[in-house]
């Protein structure tokens, strides 16, 4: 097969979009995924073996149709997923129906049970490779008197050890394919592993609460434990866990001020 076009997914740079051209003048189109400046080899072979989990149990996600992870033919750990069409901008106004099946999706990867493993590590927060409420602890990032006191409170608490499930460690509408008021998949499984439902659970109730309102997480949880048939456990806990593993002063003032409300929200039920 010829390669037919390339494009970047992400500034310039890893994930590429690739279109290539069969001997019978058939098309396909994958995204190639190796390293970059904020992907390392590791998130390529979690990754990978995320989606390998994902296709065994039938959960929205790409398939992986290949993968070089020891640095052989490629010269660099690389793979290659299916392209699931539709897209991650998700409306400017909040879609009750929509929110509801983002939660539903996150519960179907919860249902799987699977052991850690080196590529599907514990994990204790979304996005487990930063960890910026330990940076504010030991003063390499400022810290406000919220964000402190937020993370004495959750310091104070032991962390919920059950259920241990699948997740998949960065759950944000970036990291959705979504066609009108469906998710047709989750992307991006970098960061995934195992752990408590509340890892992914906390950071989508997060990341609406900045992009909508106030209300918008309730939506969330609606689909989370319509799907689940369960209610899910110590949702102010890792409602701060999220919201304490964002940078002080976050991506804008704006993002700053709905985090910080959503956080107060958080730990007046902790």
């Amino acid at each position: 097969m010829a390669v037919s076009a390339v494009r970047s997914l992400h500034g310039g740079e890893s994930p590429w979009w690739i279109d290539l051209t069969l001997p019978d003048r058939s098309t396909l189109s994958a995204v190639l995924r190796c390293p970059s400046s904020r992907i390392g080899p590791d998130h390529i072979a979690t990754n990978a073996a995320a989606l390998v989990v994902a296709e065994t149990h039938g959960l929205p996600a790409p398939r992986l149709l290949a993968a070089d992870l020891d640095v052989g033919a490629a010269e660099t750990p690389v793979s290659l997923e299916t392209v699931v069409l539709g897209t991650s901008a998700w409306p400017t106004k909040p879609s009750p129906r929509l929110l509801r099946a983002a939660g539903a999706a996150i519960a179907r990867v919860h249902k799987v049970i699977i052991e850690p493993q080196p590529q599907l590590p514990v994990r204790p927060r979304p996005i487990a490779v930063d960890n910026f409420a330990h940076d504010r602890r030991v003063g390499l990032m400022p810290t406000t008197p919220l964000l402190q006191l937020a993370d004495e409170r959750v310091q104070a608490i032991k962390r919920p050890q059950v259920p241990v499930v699948f997740v998949h460690g960065d759950v944000w509408p970036g990291n959705t394919v979504v066609a009108g008021c469906g998710v047709r998949a989750l992307i991006d499984w970098k960061t995934a592993g195992v752990g408590n439902p509340g890892v992914d659970l906390g950071e989508l109730r997060k990341q609406v609460a900045i992009f909508y309102d106030d209300d918008a997480p309730k939506h969330v949880l609606e689909g989370w434990q319509r799907t689940s048939g369960k209610r899910a456990d110590d949702i102010a806990y890792w409602d701060a866990v999220a919201a304490l593993n964002t940078p002080t002063k976050s991506y804008s003032p704006y993002a700053a001020l709905r985090r910080d409300d959503f956080l107060r929200a958080a730990i007046a039920q902790l």
